[in-house]
């Protein structure tokens, strides 16, 4: 078995959380750095497990959650956030809302259940443990032949 992450693109996220002044607009200077993308994982492999460590900052524990389909680990996560500056007379001089989700699949294999996966959520960042299963060895029979005589 080989832990596979499947590709999902979240660059609709990066444009959504850029600041306008950064991308150019109204005459401000483009941003040199492209914006990282959601969702950082790194995969361990260890001899008896593949350990995944998935970031997810500003995310609370509720909002994050994993299931197994078809062979599939999905992690989905969703966040709400609003900001609001007023004056002290109380006119709006800025008021921002944010709400948004991500998504990213990994193929695990047929052989592994719910019940094998370990997830733990811990200073934003997901930890999950996908034990290797090992497939039995094809048995080895003899077909044997009928001679007729």
């Amino acid at each position: 078995m080989m832990l596979v992450p499947a590709r999902r693109s979240n660059d609709f996220f990066s444009d959504f959380l850029s600041d306008p002044f950064d991308l150019g607009f109204f005459g401000g200077r483009p941003q040199k750095q492209p914006i990282p993308a959601m969702m950082k994982t790194d995969i361990k492999e260890t001899d008896k497990a593949y350990e995944l460590e998935i970031d997810l900052p500003g995310f609370k524990k509720e909002n994050v959650h994993a299931e197994l389909k078809d062979g599939y680990l999905t992690v989905n996560a969703s966040t709400e956030s609003s900001s609001e500056d007023k004056s002290e007379d109380g006119t709006y001089l800025r008021k921002e809302r944010f709400t948004g989700s991500c998504s990213r699949s990994f193929y695990v294999g047929d052989e592994i259940s719910e019940d094998d996966i370990r997830a733990k959520f811990e200073d934003g960042i997901l930890k999950i443990t996908v034990p290797k299963k090992e497939l039995p060895a094809p048995e080895e029979t003899k077909k044997l032949i009928s001679i007729e005589g």
